[in-house]
């Protein structure tokens, strides 16, 4: 009796490692991620932007790359719902790119229009875009500026 529960406290032992080594190889593949940074209201460079991020995930596949792109000053324009870019940009959040608006360029378009930029669909806010930059760079992102 105490070698048949000896027995089985190995076994559920065993068991118990192979699932937490699985758990860590799963963590350790990690998709591929980019933060595209968009500062400029060129338009041409915003639309080099998006191509770079839509190029990649056909690369890679959708699944196997984590895209942000972050707008701040001039660039925000291509995030507002009005830009010739907005139905682009709500295209391509609904295929897994995210776009972030930085609040500080929107708190500051705001005070000096007295109008809060509205923004296109799928895009969302984050409190600074350069620190946004920043922060994914410290999780392993890779940074691109076209």
């Amino acid at each position: 009796m105490i070698l048949y529960k000896s027995h089985q406290l190995l076994v559920t032992l065993l068991l118990a490692l192979l699932m937490c080594s699985g758990l860590a190889m799963a963590e350790e593949a990690k998709p591929h991620k980019l933060v595209i940074q968009v500062s400029t209201d060129d338009a041409r460079t915003q639309s080099i932007a998006m191509n770079n991020a839509v190029n990649l995930q056909k690369h890679f596949g959708p699944e196997n790359v984590d895209i942000e792109i972050v707008a701040y000053g001039p660039g925000l324009g291509m995030l507002t719902k009005n830009s010739e870019q907005a139905q682009r940009v709500s295209d391509l959040a609904m295929q897994d790119i995210r776009f972030s608006a930085c609040g500080n360029t929107m708190d500051k378009i705001e005070k000096k229009s007295g109008k809060r930029p509205e923004l296109a669909e799928g895009v969302g806010t984050v409190p600074a875009g350069v620190v946004r930059i920043m922060e994914l760079q410290g999780q392993g992102y890779a940074y691109i500026r076209p």
